[in-house]
């Protein structure tokens, strides 16, 4: 029993310890974002790095996503008489699930890593300190170009996922489903309306500060070292994925609630 609850125990204080510190560190950026100076060029850098890096990967992604999602749904429901159901699944499930939740894991595995192990270099390296040492805040130097960088750039790639993942069902439901492409056009513009759309780019939001703020906040407690950096790097990968599952589900719901009361 012990050697359940010591565990248990532990990642319970990891879990506040790492709420605690994001609400510190939110706050911090709350108050230091609408403080000048601004430095535009570090945000359209970090823009740089955060989208158009991360472009290929997303696309390759979300193509997979489409294609996959359509051969399943319909070769499953071939059996049943209901492969003409294909473009309205895939379209739905792209647009309200597969497309945020897929795109956000991939910026988290490739950006939420970058920025902790690259801001948590800069703490062992002493640039933090030099920073402060010059009269200027490492929020707003540092932390803040990232986390608008990931605000502006995510709902953007979230955007394109949508794109390429339909695009891709099309092509397998074409080629291999035998579908007409006019029909499964269509059946796509017929289904997707502006409440699938809002759901999804909302959703990118909340992910983009699921990524970005847990990554900032490990990278900046890095204190032991370099052999710490790649603790941090792999705490910042994992918080965000855990965050983006489980917040997925209650955004969900709240999204519903919401399009039911309009």
């Amino acid at each position: 029993m012990a050697s359940m609850i010591l565990p248990l125990s532990a990642m319970f204080s990891d879990l506040v310890h790492l709420a605690g510190g994001m609400g510190i560190l939110s706050g911090r950026i709350l108050r230091d974002l609408f403080r000048g100076p601004f430095y535009f060029r570090l945000l359209m850098e970090q823009i740089a790095v955060v989208g158009m890096k991360s472009l290929p990967l997303i696309l390759i992604t979300a193509g997979s996503i489409g294609m996959v999602m359509s051969l399943q749904f319909g070769l499953g429901l071939e059996k049943f008489g209901g492969k003409l159901y294909v473009p309205k699944l895939v379209t739905a499930t792209v647009l309200r699930e597969l497309g945020p939740v897929f795109t956000s894991l991939m910026v988290a595995a490739r950006v939420g890593a970058g920025i902790a192990s690259e801001i948590g270099s800069m703490v062992v390296t002493q640039q933090i300190d030099a920073i402060r040492a010059l009269g200027t805040s490492p929020i707003k130097k540092i932390v803040i170009p990232r986390v608008l960088a990931c605000l502006i750039t995510l709902p953007l790639l979230v955007a394109v996922t949508n794109i390429v993942a339909t695009l891709g069902g099309l092509v397998v439901g074409v080629t291999e489903l035998r579908l007409d492409a006019n029909f499964y056009y269509l059946k796509v513009l017929g289904t997707a309306g502006l409440p699938d759309y809002f759901s999804g780019i909302a959703k990118s939001v909340f992910f983009a500060l699921f990524i970005s703020i847990p990554a900032c906040y490990y990278g900046l407690n890095v204190k032991n070292g370099t052999r710490e950096v790649g603790l941090a790097t792999t705490k910042a990968v994992v918080s965000a994925s855990i965050l983006i599952l489980v917040g997925d589900f209650f955004l969900t719901k709240l999204l519903w609630m919401i399009e039911k009361w309009a």
